[in-house]
């Protein structure tokens, strides 16, 4: 990895570090900008990058000004300047962080130590005791540790109202005694100056050079008349530092730790600033073609093409013919049992064992007349009673890939989840089926997929869910949804005897936007199905393109500031408020898709995401490289095995199938007094071609338990 990409990696986690630190409803941006800043109506906090601060250093500068986010108030109300408040209302808030989080204690310690080490207060040549009071206290406070400071008993006090100030009234009051002590000690000094420079009673006048008279500790008219001018200067210029107060009094050390932390940033005019986003709210009614519309369409659509047409010849007949797609899924359907049946059993094998490692023993607090001979001899004469906890209810969420690219695979495809679908029918466990395209006919205006808004992921008006089969219903309607899903995508596979409808065909991969609408699929499954766990299974072949974001341009012709998609690129990052979690924009397709499901994954941790990716033997190999380092025996055996379990892709599992052991179903059927050779070799193939299916069915019901 790149020192950039370091970097930002780096900014992810100080992003976390400050969520983490302000536990609240806070987002954290990283930008080009000189100081931090915290917008409290956007619960935004702005840091600078500081890219010269080393990472101990960044933790501190952080953890004071998410110090200052969770306990400085946005507007202040004070009557001394406001750098004296600075200084005591940073005292405060960075004790109250050490108190509220004691493991950033080493932080503040260490930060510090290496700023008084690289002389960040610009001390180098100065007498420290000769500072004023407030600049003392504040070094203090932040260097104390490493630089000896002291103070007279007039000035301890004001310290010690320092050290104990809790809210911000109080640190403000600590810095009116503070600015009071300046004040009167700047007079001290300016008074003893004036005595210092009074003439001495009995002393002669001097005559000047022009034969004129002129005390010698006075200047000349024109040099006095130099200097009043810049002491005026000088008045102007500590009005506007002190917000309006009349007096010079200045607070060095503030000035350089202000100064310091703007050095730090190394503002580049060719940097190109970050760019937060943040996954829309879709309007799923809006979305998704439910399943009774869908229904409606295709029966209206297969009945029309069964209607009987005269033709040219006078004969009368129908068009369509549905019998050979149809006699073929009845009898997958039938020959898909034994899978099924196979299913059933592991779950319920894993869900009693499961069941067994939760239960527990506990005395009733009743006494077990049984046992009461042996009391002589044992102490445990109660009645005992196993109390097994109700595991936890599930339900599963399908996403199908509806694009061309599926087009020869469909029906394999579908094989693989039907399994999984008639699976859960016999275990009742609640499921939906949904379809991703952007092909469903034309948007309408009045019904978009989001609002629009500025910082928002695009999904575009075209994009569309298909809800093609939903559990709830009877047997018979399962069927009619599994076969209308079954005859479109014959149609896409082989030359059938029918058509099917234009807005059903297949598509693009708008795969991204389907991850983005599980933000809202899962909640209102749960809550429609009263369950706990979500398993969430993506079958698809290939990559999609990484989202668009809506920002603002100016109209050429106009001038006019409009919103409108923009392409995503690297400086680009995607924000979770929800969890707190910022992620980076990468440079592949696969990537963008990875950053989407880890957020998912991050948002619903009771969710289980499981992909199925279909691969070409050719793109083997380089599929499986791409998530883990595999050598040349690993690759062999997982082409003899025909799949591959991959972890840290974005998905729980992620379950890699050549496309050419899907279709791979041979059945054991021999020739009526075939010899023995052959009986033998028919069942070893037979045997060969169930072993896939039941690797990946037992692998997913180890995740469903």
């Amino acid at each position: 990895m790149g020192t950039q990409a370091k970097t930002m990696v780096n900014y992810v986690i100080k992003s976390q570090l400050a969520k983490l630190l302000a536990t609240e409803d806070i987002v954290v941006e990283h930008r080009s900008v000189r100081t931090a800043q915290f917008d409290v109506e956007k619960r935004i906090l702005t840091l600078p990058l500081w890219k010269k601060a080393s990472a101990i250093v960044y933790d501190m500068l952080v953890g004071h000004e998410v110090g200052h986010a969770l306990f400085t108030p946005n507007e202040w109300d004070y009557e001394v300047p406001r750098q004296f408040v600075n200084v005591t209302e940073d005292a405060r808030i960075e004790k109250l962080m050490k108190r509220k989080y004691p493991g950033i204690s080493k932080s503040f310690f260490g930060g510090y130590e290496e700023l008084s080490d690289d002389d960040f207060f610009e001390l180098e040549g100065q007498d420290i005791s000769k500072m004023n009071l407030a600049d003392r206290v504040n070094l203090y406070f932040k260097i104390g540790n490493f630089i000896n400071i002291t103070f007279n008993s007039k000035e301890q006090d004001i310290v010690d109202m320092v050290a104990e100030a809790e809210t911000f009234a109080d640190a403000v009051l600590a810095a009116e005694m503070m600015y009071k002590y300046c004040k009167d000690e700047a007079k001290s000094e300016s008074e003893a100056k004036e005595d210092e420079s009074s003439p001495v009673p009995g002393s002669q006048p001097q005559s000047s050079p022009s034969g004129g008279v002129q005390n010698i500790d006075d200047p000349n008219p024109d040099e006095s008349d130099q200097i009043e001018e810049e002491k005026q200067q000088q008045k102007k210029k500590g009005e506007e530092d002190v917000d309006d107060f009349e007096d010079d009094i200045q607070v060095e050390t503030d000035d350089a730790f202000s100064q310091g932390t703007q050095d730090l940033n190394d503002l580049d005019s060719n940097h190109i600033d970050n760019i937060y986003c943040e996954v829309p709210d879709v309007i799923l009614d809006n979305v998704i073609v439910s399943n009774q519309e869908i229904k409606d369409t295709l029966k209206d659509y297969w009945a029309e093409q069964l209607k009987p047409m005269t033709f040219p010849n006078g004969h009368v007949g129908v068009v369509a013919s549905f019998e050979n797609c149809d006699d073929i899924y009845n009898k997958f359907k039938n020959s898909a049992q034994k899978e099924v049946n196979y299913l059933v059993k592991e779950f319920e094998t894993r869900k009693s064992a499961d069941a067994y490692a939760r239960s527990s023993s506990s005395r009733t607090g009743v006494l077990d007349t049984a046992k009461l001979h042996t009391y002589k001899f044992n102490e445990d004469l109660f009645k005992k009673v196993t109390v097994t906890p109700d595991g936890k209810n599930h339900g599963l969420i399908f996403i199908l890939d509806w694009s061309g690219s599926m087009g020869e695979y469909l029906i394999d495809t579908l094989k693989q989840m039907y399994n999984l679908i008639w699976f859960c029918d016999k275990v009742n466990i609640p499921f939906d089926v949904y379809a991703f395209t952007n092909n469903f006919g034309n948007p309408d205006p009045d019904s978009p997929n989001m609002k629009i808004e500025i910082g928002k992921l695009y999904v575009d008006d075209h994009f569309k869910l298909l809800n093609y089969v939903t559990s709830g219903g009877t047997k018979a309607d399962l069927n009619t949804q599994l076969l209308n899903l079954w005859r479109l995508a014959y149609g896409y596979c082989y030359y059938a005897g029918f058509t099917t409808p234009a807005q059903f065909g297949l598509s693009g991969t708008p795969l991204n936007e389907s991850i983005v609408c599980l933000h809202k699929i899962i909640p209102a499954f749960k809550k429609k199905h009263n369950i706990q766990k979500v398993q969430c299974v993506v079958l698809s072949d290939g990559e999609a393109n990484a989202l668009q974001f809506l920002d603002t341009y100016n109209h050429f012709a106009t001038g006019e500031l409009r919103i409108a998609p923009k392409q995503m690129r690297s400086h680009v990052h995607i924000r979770n408020r929800k969890t707190g979690y910022t992620y980076k924009v990468g440079y592949t397709h696969h990537g963008f898709t990875q950053m989407l499901l880890d957020d998912l994954k991050q948002s619903f941790p009771d969710t289980n995401l499981i992909g199925i990716r279909l691969i070409t033997p050719r793109d083997f190999r380089s599929f499986i490289s791409r998530y883990n380092p595999v050598n040349e025996e690993q690759i062999k055996k997982h082409r003899k095995d025909k799949f591959c379990s991959i972890k840290g892709s974005g998905y729980h599992s992620y379950f890699a199938m050549l496309t050419s052991a899907l279709s791979n179903d041979v059945d054991f059927d021999v020739d009526e007094g075939a010899s023995k050779v052959k009986i033998k070799s028919a069942f070893i193939k037979s045997l060969k071609s169930k072993s896939l299916n039941k690797k990946v069915l037992g692998e997913f019901i180890s995740l469903v338990v």
